[in-house]
């Protein structure tokens, strides 16, 4: 496709790219890839509380997701990705029998940056993340999902349904449950009781 106005060609949308991909170009696929690893990888890391198990998870997500490109039949391919990166991360955490854990290094985040964050609110933000993820731990598999579908990678329900393979009501039930089972856990951490005070 040729953008008029430079005259150069215009990057592929994704339904253009899956419709290379299906046809066997695996440039096309690592285009995909390239625009969508950085959400699977931050989904399967909530999920996971570990960066190289997140990595593997996030390989392993994309590899299926090629191996399958040919039985997508449209939609949210983010959703469809989301999905297959959470059945990845359900059966690494299956495969090493344990629950996800949160390493302190492991939330290493990006440093922050001098013109948009100081010190001292870099260090507020990853101390509150550490707490998120441990929070995060506390809940199933399927709440924890749905809550960082929705709440920490701002998908929209009918997305989180998608991904999940479940109904909208499912979706809402799971959100609610998970986020009541983190307001509880926050207030047993003293980290919003003031805000509780002020909600009342």
């Amino acid at each position: 496709m040729i953008d008029v106005a430079s005259g150069e060609l215009a990057p592929m949308d994704d339904i253009e790219l899956i419709q290379a991909s299906q046809n066997g170009d695996s440039d096309s696929f690592n285009e995909l890839v390239r625009r969508h690893q950085k959400v699977a990888y931050n989904v399967a890391f909530r999920m996971l509380g570990d960066t190289q198990a997140a990595e593997d998870a996030t390989q392993e997500a994309f590899f299926s997701a090629w191996r399958n490109i040919r039985r997508f039949r449209g939609g949210s391919f983010r959703a469809w990705v989301l999905q297959i990166t959470a059945n990845a991360s359900r059966d690494h955490l299956r495969r090493l029998k344990r629950r996800p854990f949160v390493p302190l290094e492991s939330l290493a985040y990006d440093p922050p940056s001098a013109s948009s964050e100081s010190p001292e609110d870099f260090a507020i933000r990853q101390d509150m993340g550490e707490h998120v993820q441990r929070g995060l731990i506390t809940l199933s598999h399927e709440q924890r999902m749905a809550v960082v579908l929705c709440d920490i990678q701002g998908l929209s329900y009918e997305e989180v349904a998608e991904a999940m393979g479940c109904s909208l009501g499912t979706v809402k039930s799971r959100l609610n449950r998970g986020r009541s089972h983190l307001r509880d856990y926050f207030v047993k951490m003293e980290l919003i009781t003031t805000e509780l005070r002020h909600n009342k």
